[in-house]
């Protein structure tokens, strides 16, 4: 595990979290796809100008072009997706239940490694702490989803993001050994905005959004996306898939901390209780907590 690993999981916990909330408020005014169509465009044109910055256009073009239909792809899974299956569902769903449901894609990413990606097969105390973590999960579920039927709905919409986002993080390991992760990342974005572009057109708001719904919009893009694909694609080639995913671990906490001090809803003791097994989990499953071995005893001389 790098030394940097720590504080990159931490940031990413601290932006994706946010990330909820932003979505919450953004849901007010655009229609999910639209909303997403718009976070894509502005993620992927900021990191355009720092590659540009960096590189020139023409590198730029030719890094991007070396990658191939599978980074646009890629951005389709990974990005499209799974960002606006959690903004429909959080239209019927607490931001904080959202982040719960999304807590699920580490047991996808195990689930999936047994076929597509042996290396990331995880076993012993990182197992243990999958399963810790899970569990911390099922109890923070305890606080069932409001809306009926479409309450239901929107939370498995999440937990299909989830799917998504574990295919991508597995996928994603495996092409970044390509290229840089700002290249691959701005290829991504540009991928999942052109297959969003139709429809986030077709369902534009009728009128202008208020200041709060639009500056969601610009946070979500630039934090919870440009700075954040920056990150996630750097721990991706340095620690693999399976401890980038513990991150969402994290999300419940950080969700749920949001909405108590900036949107006032209430915290009980399952999402305290919840927090423990959660960080409990992602302590053992990221490797930060070993069980120190006994070393043998040597035998008297004779």
């Amino acid at each position: 595990m790098s030394r940097s690993y720590v504080i990159y999981i931490g940031l990413l916990a601290a932006f994706w979290g946010a990330s909820y909330m932003f979505i919450k408020v953004a849901d007010r005014a655009f229609e999910p796809a639209t909303m997403i169509m718009f976070r894509l465009l502005l993620a992927a044109s900021l990191l355009l100008v720092v590659l540009a910055a960096q590189r020139g256009w023409s590198a730029t073009v030719a890094d991007m072009r070396r990658i191939g239909w599978q980074g646009f792809a890629l951005g389709v899974v990974a990005g499209a997706i799974p960002f606006t299956l959690i903004a429909w569902g959080e239209k019927h769903i607490d931001s904080g239940v959202a982040a719960i449901a999304n807590a699920t894609m580490p047991i996808f990413v195990v689930l999936l490694a047994i076929r597509w990606q042996p290396s990331e097969t995880v076993r012993g105390l990182r197992l243990v702490g999958f399963l810790v973590g899970l569990f911390g999960v099922g109890v923070l579920a305890g606080v069932h989803p409001k809306g009926g039927w479409w309450g239901v709905a929107g939370t498995m919409a999440v937990v299909l993001a989830s799917v998504s986002y574990a295919v991508g993080s597995l996928w994603g390991q495996r092409l970044i050994a390509r290229t840089s992760g700002l290249v691959f990342s701005t290829n991504s974005l540009i991928g999942g905005l052109i297959v969003l572009l139709p429809l986030g057109l077709a369902q534009l708001p009728s009128k202008v959004p208020g200041w709060k719904e639009t500056g969601s919009v610009i946070a979500l893009a630039v934090i919870g996306t440009a700075v954040a694909q920056i990150i996630v694609y750097r721990v991706l080639r340095t620690d693999g898939a399976a401890r980038v995913s513990l991150v969402t671990y994290l999300l419940p906490m950080t969700a749920l901390i949001y909405g108590v001090l900036l949107l006032g809803e209430p915290l009980t003791w399952q999402e305290l209780a919840g927090m423990v097994l959660i960080l409990g989990g992602v302590a053992l499953g990221s490797g930060a907590v070993r069980v120190p071995r006994r070393e043998p005893v040597a035998a008297p001389s004779p």
